[in-house]
């Protein structure tokens, strides 16, 4: 007999995705949230979606307030850790603001839907997603820090940092613009971008690139 759409499910084995009722929560929330919006998605709407009962969401997000922190989340902590570990490492600051710029614009630019366009949100106001605003202000200081200490001339680091930080935020336009335009080259190139805007030369992006990749490729990358 065809299992009913909405039966609560015990595991992931009777997931369409694989992954586990939770991970088909959210997916199913990022989805609606990026096409139909976030005022006009129901919790009922994201628990069809899910192939669950209402109630069955209700055991694992109080509300879909909570599934869009937990997608917010996964916007900025993976490249929070990231930003820690560089800001402890000895290589030249530049060389750490083109890794974290890299590994920021390849987050955004993952995933299934682009849960970054939820940035603009009038709902990211609400007390309840305090977490995401301050692991996003967290993450924004450590741009702050490494391009204090990475500029060749004198500039405005806070202007200058947020110039950055757009730069690398950028790729959520860009996905929703045109997403068959994103490859390989897209985050090395924007990193490249954030590094002039710096005061740095071609020559000395062009060094800091092959060095920024080397540090990539040993850094430890979040499951």
């Amino acid at each position: 007999m065809a299992r009913s759409t909405g039966r609560p499910r015990a595991s992931g084995a009777e997931s369409p995705s694989g992954l586990g009722t939770r991970s088909d929560i959210l997916l199913a929330g990022a989805r609606l949230f990026c096409t139909v919006g976030y005022g006009s998605t129901s919790t009922h709407a994201i628990a069809t979606a899910a192939g669950i009962r209402q109630s069955t969401m209700y055991h694992y997000f109080a509300g879909k307030h909570e599934i869009l922190l937990e997608l917010l989340l996964g916007t900025v902590q993976p490249s929070l850790e990231a930003a820690k570990g560089l800001l402890a490492r000895t290589e030249s600051p530049a060389i750490r603001l083109w890794a974290l710029c890299v590994s920021d614009v390849r987050l955004l630019s993952s995933g299934d839907a682009n849960v970054g366009s939820l940035y603009l949100l009038p709902e990211l106001s609400d007390p309840r997603l305090e977490t995401f605003a301050a692991q996003r202000e967290q993450l924004r200081a450590a741009y702050r820090e490494l391009v204090a200490s990475s500029a060749s001339v004198s500039v405005d680091m806070e202007r200058t940092a947020s110039l950055v930080l757009g730069l690398v935020e950028s790729v959520i336009l860009l996905r929703r613009r045109s997403p068959e335009s994103i490859d390989a080259e897209t985050a090395p190139a924007i990193a490249d971008a954030a590094l002039r805007v710096i005061g740095l030369d071609d020559a000395a992006v062009r060094r800091i690139r092959v060095a920024g990749q080397a540090l990539l490729d040993v850094l430890p990358t979040a499951d």
